[in-house]
């Protein structure tokens, strides 16, 4: 009986893994943004750090500068790009939003890296 049982825990165990890494998301992962569907959604974020207070209310509202897709690392990712010429810190005058390419915020900041 504890062979039984050893064996059952140790199949279970071994299958397990198999079955989860097969089934996935059951093979629908989310689609990939359009640009213009990555801008709409970095709009939505500069919105948010305004009214979090994490950026200065003159960042709203304002058009996206440009949209695009970079790879970083092992993964490819939308950057957009904002300027706004009403910060008087050149150093904080264009501010990066990064995406996951299905719309996931991933970062913001000043650098663009």
């Amino acid at each position: 009986m504890k062979r039984i049982n050893i064996f059952l825990i140790t199949l279970f165990l071994t299958i397990s893994p198999l079955v989860a890494q097969a089934h996935g998301d059951g093979g629908h992962s989310a689609p990939a943004l359009t640009q213009s569907e990555a801008t709409e959604f970095a709009i939505n974020r500069v919105v948010m750090l305004v009214n979090n207070g994490k950026i200065d209310k003159s960042w709203e509202p304002i058009k996206a500068a440009s949209a695009e897709q970079r790879a970083n690392g092992y993964r490819t990712e939308w950057v957009v790009t904002f300027k706004n010429s009403n910060v008087s810190e050149e150093a904080k005058s264009t501010l990066y939003i990064f995406l996951s390419v299905q719309g996931e915020f991933i970062a913001a900041n000043f650098t663009g890296k």
